[in-house]
């Protein structure tokens, strides 16, 4: 399998091209775009029947194996596979569990750090261990989070030899748990960075690194954000592991995802492309609603981030919505080259009429303001004994409201577990959800970090000061 760049060649030219092991270690592209699949594979229908009833690591051997071809054998990723989804705390991995006769939640929230991210993160520590050890060479990972990314990440990548890892995070404006998550990991190659400014500064300032000469002459930059095609890769998987339990081939679901970034709905945007049948993917954001915004309007333009009860999902700039844009608007990378710097350089971009009619094909798009979170929350607790955390219930309010048949199957992506926002769950429903034993002692660990200011300069500085291996 070999990857192009969004803002590259066209596919037929090889000469941008890489296999799953460089597009994995590089993270983004060297012209400033992301990485994608040169084509997709896809399943027939009796390939996936034949995948009814597999266990969660089999089922993601299978649908993760024709992206690694020529990287990685059937053996290595199996025996990856295997390692990677037994540290979770379910013995489904990632189990669905139904609201009443439409509704559905599919749990994703099970593995170390308690949030989706683990289900890819795990993987991707797993295989920068085994390219690296296979190269003899080290990785320094810079990357930023709204919240979960970072202690996800964090936890994948702690303690190995042959990486270092820069994590940068807004100062005060992710929650004690996430903050503590990330802050409380003691191993020499951890660097948690709280900088002044929003997510948007923190994705821009690692963005920039990648792109600054005196950085990567000096570090091999790696990326764990969701702008690494492998950790979108094993985020398709659970989009399968659904569908397969509410009747596919035969049968179509709905997925309503909360979204900031676009990774995890992307993921099923791929999976469709897959085979996989899916009746509609449901953007659910909350009152930044940019990409909402886009879906409906055709207007991706940024405005100021509001802080809301659901930080992750605090965000103007969506760095995989890219990948969408070039995938329905003819997979032109001069043209999403030219777009997206214009956007960069006005903040403000409309979509082609060929973006938003193949956007629409597939997507819709829900907004929740906090009132209608807090509803959500209520909703589920009285009427189905689920507590769900706000990031839960900003999908569950758009899954309510999506215009589609009660015949379909609707699951909401539950992308973490309601302690880790705690207060904002106890305000809406009076219960105080509990850290699960295996993390308990989260509150009375040391924390770690260095905070600095929010300039690119800064952050730049220290990463070049305190980075151990050069590239």
């Amino acid at each position: 399998m070999q990857y192009i760049s969004t803002r590259g060649s066209a596919p037929q030219d090889k000469n941008m091209a890489l296999d799953f092991e460089g597009a994995t270690l590089a993270g983004l592209a060297s012209d400033g775009g992301l990485y994608l699949p040169a084509q997709w594979p896809r399943f027939s229908e009796d390939d996936i029947r034949a995948m009814r009833g597999l266990p969660y690591p089999e089922l993601a051997a299978r649908i993760m194996a024709p992206f690694v071809a020529g990287s990685l054998t059937d053996d290595e990723l199996g025996q990856l596979c295997q390692e990677v989804y037994g540290d979770f705390g379910h013995a489904a991995v990632t189990p669905l569990v139904q609201l009443n006769e439409q509704h559905w939640l599919l749990e994703l929230f099970h593995g170390p750090t308690l949030a989706f991210k683990d289900v890819a993160l795990q993987m991707l520590g797993r295989l920068f261990e085994t390219f690296l050890e296979r190269r003899g060479e080290h990785l320094t990972i810079v990357g930023a989070t709204s919240g979960d990314t970072g202690s996800a990440a964090i936890r994948a990548v702690a303690g190995l030899e042959r990486v270092e890892i820069f994590m940068l995070h807004p100062r005060g404006k992710v929650s004690d748990v996430q903050r503590r998550q990330m802050t409380t990991v003691r191993a020499p190659n951890v660097h948690n960075l709280a900088i002044e400014g929003s997510f948007d500064d923190a994705q821009a300032h690692v963005k920039a690194m990648f792109a600054d000469a005196s950085v990567t002459k000096t570090l091999n930059l790696g990326a764990v954000n969701s702008i690494n095609w492998a950790r979108l890769m094993a985020q398709v998987v659970y989009y399968f592991y659904a569908g397969l339990q509410l009747g596919a081939p035969d049968r179509a679901a709905a997925y309503s995802v909360p979204t900031g970034n676009f990774g995890d709905i992307f993921a099923g945007y791929v999976a469709s492309k897959m085979g996989l049948p899916i009746e509609q993917l449901i953007v659910a954001t909350n009152v930044n609603d940019i990409l909402h915004r886009a879906l409906k309007d055709g207007d991706y333009s940024t405005g100021t981030t509001t802080p809301t009860i659901t930080p992750s999902m605090d965000i103007q700039v969506s760095s995989n919505f890219e990948r969408l844009l070039f995938d329905v608007g003819g997979r032109d990378g001069h043209a999403m080259a030219e777009q997206m710097r214009a956007f960069e350089k006005s903040r403000a971009m409309q979509l082609t009429n060929s973006q938003r009619e193949g956007a629409s094909a597939l997507f819709t798009s829900g907004r929740a303001d906090q009132e209608e979170t807090t509803r959500a929350l209520q909703w589920a607790y009285r009427n189905c004994g689920q507590v769900i955390d706000p990031h839960t219930g900003v999908g569950l309010h758009a899954a309510q409201n999506a215009d589609i048949g009660a015949d379909v199957p609707i699951v909401t992506l539950a992308t973490a577990h309601p302690a880790k926002f705690p207060d904002a769950v106890e305000r809406a429903t009076g219960v105080r959800p509990a850290l699960p034993a295996r993390v308990g002692d989260l509150f009375g660990r040391e924390e770690a970090m260095v905070e600095i200011g929010g300039d690119y300069e800064a952050a730049r500085d220290f990463v070049l000061s305190n980075a151990s291996a050069s590239a």
